[in-house]
């Protein structure tokens, strides 16, 4: 999941930055309004973390000016006015969650998570599909009884694909949600973590959980046959 922070203190932009990359999501970070307005309107993101008092644009006029073009992106508010009034107002103007600083990490990351589940239209915490079994709160995912192991960023990628269950995801998708823009758009690192991704899900066959859409990008449907364009 991609997620975008816009922080002018850069100690606290770095913590959160640091703390979400330790998780597992792609980070791109900001510290005036103006620039993070523009990352916000030119990037897909999954969440967009504003705090509401910024350089040369302010986080409310931010939002404003985000919903008006009609991005419906989850926004959570960081804000130090711990006022009903100021709180309030911030979700009127189409926030989805506030912090109230100072907070602690483990609530920034759960809130962050929330939104990410909201994103989907699944609040559910552990995904069932077929003999797999993905835990959004631990996060673990097992197969029958066997435990998978997975890196931060292979269990994000698992994730994505299990809430996009039948819907064949691009390659482009999958940057866009799961790597930040440091990532060169003609490397490989997309085939290469869904490769590794299917060798630790293991099953062949019909047991396959992630397929390959020739062309298109990949699909995950376990537990069906493969059609002459498919490939295991």
């Amino acid at each position: 999941m991609r997620v975008l922070v816009i922080e002018d203190s850069v100690r606290l932009q770095r913590t959160l930055g640091t703390a979400l990359r330790k998780s597992g999501y792609a980070v791109d970070l900001s510290g005036d309004g103006e620039e993070g307005l523009w990352l916000a309107n030119s990037n897909n993101y999954d969440v967009v973390v504003l705090d509401l008092m910024l350089p040369k644009l302010d986080g409310l006029s931010v939002l404003a000016d985000m919903r008006h073009r009609g991005n419906d992106v989850h926004v959570l508010l960081l804000t130090a006015r711990d006022s009903v009034a100021d709180r309030v107002q911030g979700l009127r103007d189409g926030a989805d969650d506030y912090l109230v600083k100072p907070f602690a990490l483990e609530e920034f990351l759960a809130r962050v998570q929330a939104l990410c589940r909201r994103q989907y239209g699944d609040k559910r915490n552990v995904l069932a599909i077929g003999d797999l079994a993905i835990d959004t709160l631990k996060r673990t995912a097992r197969r029958a009884t066997r435990e998978i192991e997975l890196t931060s960023r292979e269990f994000l990628l698992l994730e994505y694909l299990a809430r996009r269950q039948g819907q064949v995801v691009s390659r482009t998708e999958i940057e866009s949600h799961i790597y930040d823009g440091q990532v060169d758009p003609m490397s490989n690192v997309v085939d290469s973590a869904v490769c590794s991704l299917r060798k630790k899900l293991g099953g062949g066959g019909d047991g396959a959980l992630i397929r390959t859409r020739r062309g298109f990008g990949y699909v995950f449907e376990p537990d069906g046959p493969v059609s002459h364009d498919v490939r295991p």
